[in-house]
């Protein structure tokens, strides 16, 4: 019998008859604010889920091992139960979002390296800033595991950033999260679409991602659609 397990911002996660695996289901819903600001959007989840398959079938024939199984529909698919770490790690090419506020830089500039910033994860605390000293003393993660999951945000963006710029996008920032196994292994997990990184058009300029419904500029469902078909030829075209 298949059991709720929990129910965020975008997805919901169930159990299944096998321990090991998970049952995910993509919600047509789109969240600001750490949660604050929730919206209905008809097709959000299909589309959502569609870019972040294509994604993690990219990044799994380049090395990179994730939790995605296989898909079961358009708004559903199997995983693998992984323990999450409670950490969201972001890496940033362009100067965009709070990193521009933060810092009162104006958006748009391109970064001389990738800029790596580790956040812990919690609605509640509005997702606090934290550094490897604070995560290895609450005993969060190792230094090892940080190296490593570093090492693995490097490897996707060193493979995401060409990949969409065949695409005629310009990858701003993203955020990925990981998971451990049931023997400790260290995966990718949660997903890899525009709900958690920033997309510009390289022609244009314009938002293909959620800062269309942050800033209300333009249609989600069907900025997401695009987004999703740009990268589908992108990868098509390498083959």
């Amino acid at each position: 019998m298949e059991k709720l397990l929990y129910s965020g911002k975008a997805k919901q996660m169930w159990q299944t008859d096998d321990p090991a695996v998970l049952r995910v289901v993509y919600l047509d819903q789109a969240t600001a604010l750490n949660g604050k600001q929730k919206d209905h959007f008809a097709g959000k989840g299909q589309a959502a889920k569609a870019i972040s398959d294509l994604v993690f079938a990219y990044l799994k024939d380049h090395g990179i091992e994730t939790h995605l199984i296989k898909q079961l529909s358009p708004t559903e698919e199997l995983v693998k139960k992984c323990t999450m770490i409670p950490l969201e790690f972001v890496t940033r090419n362009v100067v965009a979002g709070h990193f521009a506020s933060r810092y009162g830089l104006k958006e748009g500039q391109s970064l001389p390296h990738p800029v790596q910033e580790t956040f812990f994860k919690s609605d509640q605390l509005d997702d606090p800033f934290i550094n490897a000293s604070a995560t290895t003393a609450l005993e969060i993660a190792s230094q090892e595991e940080l190296d490593q999951m570093w090492a693995l945000c490097q490897q996707v963006d060193d493979l995401l950033t060409p990949l969409f710029e065949k695409a005629g996008m310009r990858l701003v920032d993203f955020k990925l999260e990981f998971g451990r196994l049931a023997d400790g292994h260290i995966i990718l997990a949660d997903e890899f679409s525009p709900d958690n990184c920033r997309l510009w058009d390289l022609q244009s300029g314009d938002h293909l991602d959620k800062d269309v419904y942050r800033r209300h500029l333009a249609d989600l469902t069907s900025t997401y659609e695009e987004v999703h078909h740009r990268l589908q030829a992108a990868i098509e075209e390498e083959k």
